[in-house]
Parts: structure tokens; C-alpha cells; sequence
């Protein structure tokens, strides 16, 4: 099955469980008096508008690329996910409203056995359900089902709190209804929040993923000749769709002939193993026939590790005719002063090399941890 059928078979399936579910807790809440199923009944409404939404959002990200948008429609995950997150976040701030209205003007609830079966089951609906969306959502790396399953999970609990309420009611004759319904409120908000944050940082353009970095370093690094690989960047365009450049450090007694090669089988294994396409491979030349050179290098590199925060040191290549230097730097962000750190370096290996020109380049490591 396809990642679209994926979603949208999961979506229609927690569209169907969440209507079935509001209405029975909203007949429950309404007969009951109990503000905390009603709002509840209201969550669950929410849910089934997000799958919903999911749905649209799927269908509209396989849309295929066009001459306005040559990268695909799979950016409009994000968004749907978004509005996912802003229908969360005024759920919860509706249901405070109403339980502050609640504890202004109290109702007392009236429960029976019947209704308080109903919230149980629907309990363990929502957490079947919840780690099923969000199980399938982590699989085909949907931002809108892993938020719509965390939610449904989190209903759980606050269904779960609301037979809580009914037990010391009945017990204690407390009814601690419409604070149960506050608290519930302010906790859809901070989940709403949360998702909303992440969905932005994502639209905004997050670091690079870590592990898939790393990998498609080791699958370049593979190549016997590629010395090095470098300045990695992956341009996000929807789940699992990637495209990306790179650097590759190799010797300079490579012909144009042997790098088209060598780029083409590094541009196939690549996509076939990391499903990303390189749009583009810089190439550094590294210096093999002059001992001079080859010891210049080590030497600037030991002055260049010898600064705290330095990362990686590549591309470099001595033009001893011309009195010519070129390198660049990699610094942390961890470093207070990046361009302290870099001004630093430069300056120490101008005294090195004091009749070089220097061209020297402060790159950035975009899967930096």
C-alpha cells in the first residue's frame, strides 16, 4: 500500500471512531450534567475535523511537481499539521472558557452505572487508537497523524480523569467537575502549543537530520578515492522527500572524465539508498604530488585544531607560484564568537605563512548536534 492510502485508511478510521465517541459523551455529558464529558465530546469533534484535514493535506502534497512549484506539493503536510495544532490549541482554550463559566456557576452531575461504562470503553478506544495513528503516522513519517495519535492519547487520559471525578463524587459527594474541566483545557493548550512550535521550526527549516546525514556521508565516504566529504546540505520539500549537495575531497590527478564518473555512481547510490537526490557535488582537489604542500597541509591543520570550538578543516590547496592559500573552517555554534574563533585562526596562520594570500572560509555543519 502507498503512504497516501496509508494516511488517508488511517485518518478515515479515526474519523469514524472519534464521531462514534462524541456522541455517546456528549448524550452522557448533557444527561449527566457533567461538563467535563461534554467538553470531552467537543475534543473528540476535533479529532475527527483533524483527520480529516490530514486527509486533504495528503491529497494535496501528491499533487505532482509543476513549472510554479518544480519541488512537489509536499510541504503542504506541514501546513495541514499546523492547522492540526491551531484546531487543538482553540479546543483547549474554549473548553477553559466553558469550565470557568462552570465553576462560576456550578452544575451537580448525575451519573449512573451506564454512562460511566461508556467513558470507560471509550477510554480504552482512544488508547488503541492513539498508539495506532501515531504507530502508522512514525512509519510514513506523517507529522499530522503522529500529532493527531498524541492527541488521541492524550483524550485518553482526560477521559480517564473524568471517571476519576465521577469515583469521588460518588464516594465523597465533591464534585470537581468544572476544575477537572479546567485543567483538562489547560493541557490541550500546552499540547497545542507543542505542536504548533514544532510544525513551525519545521516549516522555518530545521538542522539537518542527524542520522541521515551521517549515512550519506558514509555511502560518499565509500568511494575509494573521495578523501573527504563535505559541507553536506538537505533541502526538506515534505516527508521524505530530500534534495541535497555536497562537497567530495579528491586527488588532484583526477581527469574531468574520472570526476563526471565518479559523481554520476555517487549521485545513484545515493538516491538508491537514502532515497535523496544530489542536485549538486563541489569537488576540493587535494594536493598528492608536492611534499611541500602535503606537509603545509598538516601543519596548518594542526594550528587550525588547536582552536577550541574548530570542527573540521577541508578544501585545502597551496599555490606555492602564486603565494596562494585556500581552506575552510568549520566552527561550532557552541562557540560564543564564531567569527572570533574564525578571525583567530586566520590570524594564526597568517604568521605561519606570512607571504601567502589567505582564502579562508567559515562553513557551517547543518547536522551539528
Amino acid at each position: 500500500m502507498t503512504r497516501e492510502k496509508t494516511i488517508i485508511r488511517t485518518s478515515i478510521i479515526g474519523i469514524v471512531a472519534n464521531v462514534f465517541l462524541a456522541a455517546f459523551k456528549a448524550v452522557i455529558g448533557l444527561m449527566t450534567h457533567s461538563i467535563a464529558i461534554v467538553l470531552d465530546a467537543v475534543n473528540n469533534i476535533s479529532d475527527a475535523g483533524s483527520s480529516l484535514i490530514t486527509i486533504i493535506g495528503t491529497k494535496l502534497a501528491g499533487r505532482e511537481p509543476d513549472k510554479k512549484h518544480p519541488f512537489g506539493y509536499g510541504r503542504i503536510e506541514y501546513l495541514s499539521a499546523m492547522i492540526i495544532s491551531v484546531i487543538v490549541l482553540y479546543a483547549g482554550i474554549t473548553s477553559l472558557v466553558e469550565s470557568i463559566k462552570q465553576i462560576i456557576h456550578p452544575e451537580t452531575p448525575e451519573y449512573n452505572a451506564v454512562s460511566l461504562v461508556i467513558v470507560a470503553v471509550a477510554v480504552a478506544v482512544k488508547i488503541v487508537l492513539g498508539r495506532y495513528v501515531k504507530g502508522v503516522g512514525e512509519k510514513v513519517h506523517s507529522d499530522s497523524l503522529i500529532n493527531s495519535g498524541a492527541d488521541a492519547t492524550l483524550d485518553a487520559v482526560i477521559s480517564a480523569s473524568t471517571l476519576v471525578a465521577a469515583g469521588i463524587f460518588l464516594c465523597f459527594h465533591i464534585s470537581l467537575e468544572a476544575w477537572l474541566g479546567a485543567i483538562i483545557s489547560i493541557v490541550i493548550i500546552k499540547s497545542g502549543l507543542e505542536m504548533l512550535g514544532g510544525t513551525i521550526s519545521q516549516i522555518l527549516g530545521e538542522r539537518n537530520d542527524v542520522e541521515l546525514a551521517k549515512a550519506i556521508k558514509n555511502t560518499v565516504l565509500s568511494f575509494p578515492d573521495v578523501q573527504g566529504a563535505y559541507d553536506l546540505v538537505l533541502n526538506n520539500y515534505g516527508p521524505d522527500t530530500w534534495n541535497g549537495s555536497i562537497h567530495i575531497e579528491v586527488p588532484d590527478t583526477y581527469s574531468a572524465a574520472q570526476l563526471d564518473q565518479l559523481i554520476r555512481e555517487i549521485t545513484i547510490k545515493v538516491l538508491a539508498e537514502h532515497r535523496v537526490i544530489l542536485t549538486a557535488i563541489g569537488v576540493y582537489s587535494v594536493n598528492t604530488k608536492d611534499a611541500e604542500v602535503i606537509e603545509a597541509h598538516k601543519r596548518v591543520r594542526d594550528i587550525v585544531f588547536s582552536h577550541e570550538h574548530v570542527r573540521e578543516m577541508h578544501g585545502f590547496y597551496l599555490l606555492k607560484d602564486k603565494q596562494t592559500m585556500r581552506f575552510d573552517i568549520v566552527v561550532s555554534f557552541d562557540a560564543r564568537d564564531r567569527r572570533a574563533v574564525y578571525q583567530s585562526v586566520v590570524d594564526d596562520v597568517r604568521k605561519a605563512y606570512p607571504g601567502y594570500a589567505l582564502q579562508v572560509a567559515m562553513d557551517t555543519d547543518f547536522a551539528e548536534e
